[in-house]
């Protein structure tokens, strides 16, 4: 089984300036870790994209749920830190709420403010992407497949479609599923994903899957042995042999050309 993570460059976490950005809302414990697991998610996302535009050059990315600018935050992070420049020629947001101000400071370029699930929400029929960014987004949907059928369109030949959530055993998601929408307020958890929903939702769209892997076995806010590089790497080689158990999923599909 291919782990290409346990290879990929994790120095750049350490003390990584990401962490120090106050419009981040990162939690004040983090930032006394070296190698918190909470910055995964961003790290796979960094991975997936350096790989890309060492093939191809320039990217072109769409990220869907942008938050306050997290994800290309960290990007100019890495590149700043010790990590790769990853070439970008264009990066949009498309959010429910565009914090536009923000946004363009970090180098957004194109902005799209709409509700994700509405039968409105159409990207600029003109605009193909290499990547299209997908990073705890579809949990918080009641229609997740409805969304990824209107975005697939948008990916170049060749392109993927990249992002990760929350995970949960293929036995029991659907159950949990069940369990928790009554009771999730505005924007919660509302649907629940194991790995056989990820290549379901790949087979559906004409999409292979490339990269699928989970994240950790445990993850604590400030954790003292997330100061030890050997326990995120236990914690990822753990996460891609047991890809199903609680914690988290991240995933590259990958559009053929």
């Amino acid at each position: 089984m291919a782990m290409p993570q346990l290879c990929w460059d994790i120095e750049f976490l350490k003390n990584n300036p990401t962490l120090q950005d106050e419009n981040y809302g990162i939690p004040a414990e983090l930032k006394r870790i070296n190698y918190p697991i909470r910055l995964v998610r961003y790290w796979f996302m960094y991975h997936f994209l350096r790989g890309d535009a060492a093939r191809k050059g320039a990217l072109d990315v769409c990220e869907i749920g942008v938050d306050v600018g997290q994800m290309l935050g960290f990007m100019r992070a890495a590149a700043g830190h010790g990590g790769e420049k990853v070439p970008l020629a264009s990066w949009d947001a498309v959010d429910a709420l565009i914090r536009k101000d923000i946004l363009e400071r970090a180098g957004y370029n194109h902005f799209y403010e709409v509700d994700l699930e509405s039968a409105e929400f159409r990207l600029d029929e003109s605009r193909q992407y290499d990547a299209m960014i997908l990073l705890h987004v579809l949990e918080h949907l009641f229609r997740p497949e409805e969304l990824i059928a209107k975005l697939v369109p948008h990916l170049k030949p060749g392109g993927m479609l990249i992002g990760g959530f929350p995970s949960t055993p293929g036995s029991v998601a659907q159950s949990r599923e069940n369990r928790i929408r009554p009771d999730a307020g505005k924007y919660g958890h509302v649907s629940v994903f194991s790995p056989q929903r990820v290549r379901d939702l790949a087979a559906a769209n004409g999409l292979e899957v490339e990269f699928l892997s989970g994240a950790f076995l445990m993850r604590k806010k400030g954790f003292f042995l997330e100061n030890y590089k050997w326990w995120l790497r236990f914690n990822l080689w753990f996460g891609a042999l047991f890809p199903g158990c609680p914690g988290e999923l991240y995933f590259l599909l990958r559009k053929p050309k």
